[in-house]
């Protein structure tokens, strides 16, 4: 019987985009009632085994109504999403005050705190990938604490670099000191953030004016709350690795491939190495924090210190940084 059933498995793929067309990295397919499931990848395509041909698949995306589609004896599917109708009640910080989303004439994504990607982070920025509709976030080299570029509805521009103004509290950075391979959100614990608002549109240059051509990241961290004196201790510890190696020759059967197409190997030292697990490890990632806070009706405070180091999975890359925040 377990024979049978690994037979009746096979492969499905596809792509999967939004209502006017654009691919969507980073939503999930998965086959209903199994746990088993993969993300899109940049290009919006996917790839997943399943149980069979009466299996169906379940795709979701943040901002986006979760459709279901059967997989009878097809192979290959083509996946529009709609986007989702969200509450208009909420309020989020714009600019120089705060407004209702129904009272907004341009298009606005918000995450709170208890929507955050779970896990140990080096930016902000990485706490909303794939949460916010039209919004995408990659990596430029994958090296801890590395720049990353966010694209909010594509490319906004013919010209220029395509990136979206930063505002912090109400202050915008500005990141022409810079270094390019550097992330400028690094500067913030993303312990301390309290939610992140997204501009999507050419509404946003009304408040912030041309640099906010590619869109507006609004940072809010938190703040002191009234009450008596409070301190908070928060630490997390995690381990990354590589998920699969890539699978090449060893040593031996470099040689042998070298002598069957007759090609001379002066270089050969005669060593056995792996290369892989010559530059790769077990990376340890750690971020600890101390916050306090309190106030009264007139005056609030709330002070923040904090360590995070993330060492890379290949030997001598990492991201250490100690932060204080008030």
């Amino acid at each position: 019987m377990t024979s049978a059933a690994i037979s009746q498995q096979r492969t499905v793929s596809g792509n999967v985009i939004d209502n006017i067309g654009s691919s969507l990295s980073g939503a999930t397919v998965s086959e209903k009632g199994i746990n088993k499931s993969t993300a899109t990848k940049e290009d919006g395509s996917f790839s997943l085994n399943v149980s069979g041909s009466g299996a169906r698949l379940v795709i979701s995306y943040i901002g986006y109504v979760t459709t279901e589609v059967a997989i009878n004896n097809e192979a290959y599917f083509t996946i529009i999403l709609i986007p989702a109708i969200t509450s208009l009640d909420d309020v989020v910080v714009i600019g120089y005050g705060t407004a209702k989303k129904k009272d907004l004439t341009g298009a606005i994504g918000s995450v709170s705190e208890k929507d955050f990607n779970k896990g140990i982070f080096t930016s902000p920025d990485q706490l909303i990938q794939g949460k916010v509709s039209g919004v995408q976030i990659t990596s430029n080299d994958g090296s801890p604490g590395g720049a990353a570029t966010i694209k909010i509805r594509g490319n906004s521009a013919l010209t220029g670099t395509g990136q979206p103004l930063y505002v912090v509290d109400g202050s915008p950075l500005d990141g022409r000191s810079l270094q390019a391979d550097d992330n400028p959100l690094n500067f913030i614990n993303p312990i301390d953030i309290e939610s992140i608002d997204v501009l999507k549109d050419a509404s946003a240059t009304a408040i912030y004016g041309a640099r906010a051509a590619y869109g507006v990241v609004i940072i809010n961290t938190r703040k002191g709350q009234v009450g008596p004196a409070k301190l908070d201790v928060a630490g997390f510890l995690g381990v990354s690795s590589v998920l699969k190696k890539i699978d090449v020759l060893n040593a031996a059967q470099y040689r042998d491939a070298i002598e069957y197409y007759g090609v001379g190997n002066f270089y050969d030292k005669g060593g056995n190495v792996d290369g892989m697990d010559g530059i790769l490890r077990n990376a340890l990632q750690q971020n600890y924090s101390i916050a306090g806070n309190g106030g009264n009706e007139n005056s609030k405070y709330r002070f923040s210190i904090g360590y995070l180091n993330q060492d890379g999975i290949v030997i001598n890359t990492g991201f250490n940084q100690p932060y204080f925040w008030c």
